[in-house]
Order: structure tokens, then C-alpha cells, then sequence
């Protein structure tokens, strides 16, 4: 076998060259072979040679970045009694669920035998030789201040909580954790997204120390359903979420862009607090074969900043499609207002809004500007600080990236509507008439 992928050459071998091969091993090697991550892996999913302190490994979901860290977390503890490994994800939950109890995790890899033991009241996983694992929140970055560590697994790095820095500030507090025994070691797995830890990273790389492996969904073919490979090509393509998701592909930023990527990442929280006010905000197709209806939620607390909550848009839907979709969504939400763009037919908007639901708290306006010169008074408020996204919605922040000063859009899609309703939503909330002077509410 060679240095590639262990068992490309039994897929064209004989059966009388397997049985020669299964031969020659030993009673131990034959117990063993169900569980060498070295024959089963992927080249690309082994860790690198030579003297690296941080491997980051960027790919799309379905690549195998879980069985990866998990697999290399084992090695390192079945290899050295003394192993002290923090575990961090996004947050306990998911770092249980996940990197120990997941499909992928600890508790499901190796031999049997050999597998940790997982102590849920300290959250600390124990291997029969006497290594250790303890599992962390990046929300919680001083839970990192003090604990020291030999190795350590960050899974989904993009995904980490940037509200206040706490996913710096929980690296941080790792690395300056990371001085036990005579080589620390981190590995960090994520899907590629342009947040400021995940870009700091990169450009560590350029000193030394950092080895990056990229990589795609479609790497991992071989084990992933046929169905599943052909709906995701022939759903996401090369779009833009397909190029960030699917492929692995770091999605730049348009220079001079409205919005950037580390901006929205500024003002992310992972849980809204309570509404004062919500509202649904709507951007109807011209067509049911055109583009999407921008469906999107906004809200704002008692603290009068504004949260984007929901991004309920549909796609190639017929009128009494996308006008279910928002009467579920307002019932859903408990909104107070639908705010629909009415410049496509005001009369037949409300019309088929009205079937949809009767009692339903519309208010049409009529945009007398473009999208792009609409947003430029929203994207203020986003650099004030006075908007946050409760959660993450791709395809929105993708619009909302690709809008340009002085009425351009760069894509992705022909037309921006799942910004263009967020625009509509959140002047409702926070600029009102202000916010564009020449709206008529009918």
C-alpha cells in the first residue's frame, strides 16, 4: 500500500489478492483492522508531517472534519497516558453532542476497548491508560483561563460566538493554556466563512507554524449517499453557498460593499432576547418562475437595538405559496406588521395576502428608490452597532454582501430580495419615514 488512500488498490483486486493479503496478518492485525484510522482515512484527513503547531483543516460539511478530529484526539490519547486534551466547540452542548456522543465522536471511534470513559457531571472524557479530555464553550472564554492543556480539538471555528470577541479571547486563553508536555498541538476544524478568528489564523500561516488543509463535500463521495451528492450539486451548484458549504471555498468580500462578512459577524448572537416589537417584511416575485420572496423577521427589544430573527423566503413559489409562507411566518413570530413592497401590483399583493390570511397586520410601501440606494441608511445602522442576526442566514448575508454604492448589485442571483426585504423590515423597526423619505403607506 502506498502513501495515497490504503485501500484504493482493493476496489480492482482479485479476490484471490485480497485473500493472500488477509493471510499475512496476524490474529492481532486482523482484531485491529476494523479500527486503523490509517487504512480507512482519506490522505487529506491524516495529519500532516514535519513540525506544525496548528492544523487547520477548512472544508465543506460532509468532508469527514469530524471523524478527522476525533480520530486524531484518539491517537494522541491512546499514544500518551499524560495527554491533557481540551475539547472546544461553540458551545457544551454541541461539544457533547458532537465530539463525544456524535455519529463521528469519541465515544463511537477506535476499539471498543480502548474507548474513553465520558464523566458528564465534570465534562471530562477518560481513556482506560489514564489520558484526558475536557470539553469547553468558546461563549465561555474564561472557562480557558487557567486550565493547561497538551492538545487540543476546535471544532467549527467559524461557527464560535464573535459577539464581544469571545471567539478570539477563547483562543486566546487556549494557546496561552497549551504548555504541557514536549510538543502542544492543536488542530481546528471548520467550514470556511470570513470571520476574524478563522482569517487571523490564515494569515498566521504566512509566519510558520500553521498547516492548512482544504477540501470539499465531494472528496467524501464514497460515503456519502448518491442522492444526497446529486440534490446538492443540482440544488447549490456553484453558487455561492455551494462554493462556501460544499466546496470549502473562502467567500471574500466585494470591496466597498454596504455590508462585509466581519460585519454581520460583529453583531451575531446566537439567542435574541425578548421582542418588543416584530415584524414581517416582504418582497413579492413578479413571477412564480422569477426570482425568490424575500420573507424575512425582524424585531427589536426593550433595548432598541434592532435583531434579524428569521429568514423565511421561498423560492419559484405561486402566489398562494409565498403568501401562506407569510401569514405562517407572522403567525409563527406573533408579528405586530407585515410590511410588503407593493411596487409589483399593490392591489393584487394585498389580494393574495389577504386570502392567505385575512387578519393579517399589512402595511404596503411603495420604494420610489433602488434596492441598493434603500440600504445604504440600514447599513448604517449595522456599522452603529444598532443591528444584530439572531443566528445565521447564508443566503441573506450573501445579498446583503454583494450590494454596492450607487444602486449596483453584485450578485449572488439576479436580484437581491431576501435583502431587499430585510431593508424593508428594519427601516419599519428603526427609521420609519425617515429612514426613506419618499415611501407612501397605504
Amino acid at each position: 500500500m502506498d502513501d495515497g488512500e490504503p485501500l484504493d488498490w482493493m476496489f480492482n483486486a482479485s479476490r484471490e489478492e485480497i485473500d493472500t493479503f488477509f493471510a499475512r496478518l496476524s490474529d492481532n492485525e486482523c482484531r485491529e483492522w476494523r479500527w486503523n484510522w490509517n487504512i480507512w482515512s482519506r490522505k487529506s484527513q491524516r495529519a500532516p508531517q514535519g513540525d506544525w503547531r496548528i492544523w487547520l483543516v477548512m472544508a465543506g460539511r460532509g468532508f469527514g472534519k469530524t471523524r478527522l478530529g476525533a480520530e486524531w484526539v484518539r491517537e494522541r490519547a491512546e499514544a500518551d497516558p499524560e495527554a491533557r486534551i481540551a475539547l472546544v466547540a461553540a458551545s457544551l452542548h454541541e461539544a457533547r453532542a458532537v465530539m463525544v456522543e456524535g455519529e463521528s465522536g469519541l465515544l463511537s471511534i477506535g476499539a471498543p476497548w480502548r474507548r474513553p470513559t465520558y464523566e458528564s457531571s465534570v465534562r471530562r472524557l477518560v481513556w482506560p491508560n489514564g489520558a484526558q479530555a475536557f470539553l469547553y464553550s468558546a461563549g465561555e472564554p474564561d472557562s480557558l483561563r487557567g486550565p493547561q492543556h497538551t492538545h487540543a480539538w476546535c471544532d467549527e471555528i467559524a461557527k464560535w460566538d464573535n459577539g464581544s470577541s469571545r471567539a478570539t479571547s477563547t483562543w486566546d486563553n487556549l494557546l496561552m493554556g497549551m504548555r504541557l508536555g514536549g510538543d502542544p498541538r492543536l488542530v481546528a476544524t471548520t467550514t470556511p466563512r470570513p470571520v476574524p478568528l478563522v482569517a487571523r489564523i490564515m494569515a498566521e500561516g504566512d509566519r510558520g507554524g500553521v498547516v492548512l488543509t482544504r477540501g470539499s463535500t465531494f472528496d467524501n463521495a464514497q460515503n456519502l449517499p448518491a442522492r444526497f451528492i446529486a440534490a446538492m450539486k443540482r440544488t447549490f451548484g456553484r453558487s455561492l453557498l455551494g462554493r462556501q458549504e460544499l466546496h470549502g471555498e473562502m467567500i471574500e468580500d466585494l470591496a466597498g460593499a454596504l455590508w462585509s462578512r466581519a460585519l454581520i459577524e460583529q453583531g451575531r448572537e446566537a439567542v435574541a432576547p425578548a421582542m418588543k416589537r416584530v415584524v414581517v417584511a416582504v418582497d413579492p416575485p413578479a413571477s412564480a418562475h422569477g426570482d425568490a420572496c424575500g420573507i424575512v423577521v425582524c424585531g427589536m427589544g426593550d433595548d432598541r437595538i434592532a435583531r434579524v430573527l428569521a429568514d423565511c423566503s421561498v423560492e419559484q413559489a405561486s402566489p398562494e405559496r409565498w403568501a401562506r409562507a407569510v401569514a405562517d411566518a407572522a403567525r409563527a413570530w406573533s408579528a405586530d406588521r407585515v410590511v410588503a413592497e407593493a411596487n409589483q401590483g399593490g392591489a393584487m399583493v394585498e389580494a393574495v395576502l389577504r386570502a392567505a390570511e385575512a387578519s393579517l397586520p399589512l402595511r404596503l410601501v411603495h420604494a420610489s428608490r433602488g434596492k441598493t440606494a434603500r440600504a445604504e441608511p440600514v447599513a448604517a445602522l449595522y456599522e452603529a452597532g444598532r443591528v444584530r442576526h439572531a443566528g445565521m442566514f447564508p443566503r441573506l448575508e450573501d445579498e446583503l454582501c454583494g450590494l454596492m454604492p450607487g444602486g449596483d448589485y453584485q450578485g449572488p442571483g439576479r436580484s437581491p430580495d431576501r435583502a431587499d426585504a430585510c431593508v424593508w423590515g428594519l427601516t419599519e423597526l428603526m427609521l420609519g419615514r425617515a429612514g426613506e423619505p419618499r415611501i407612501w403607506f397605504d
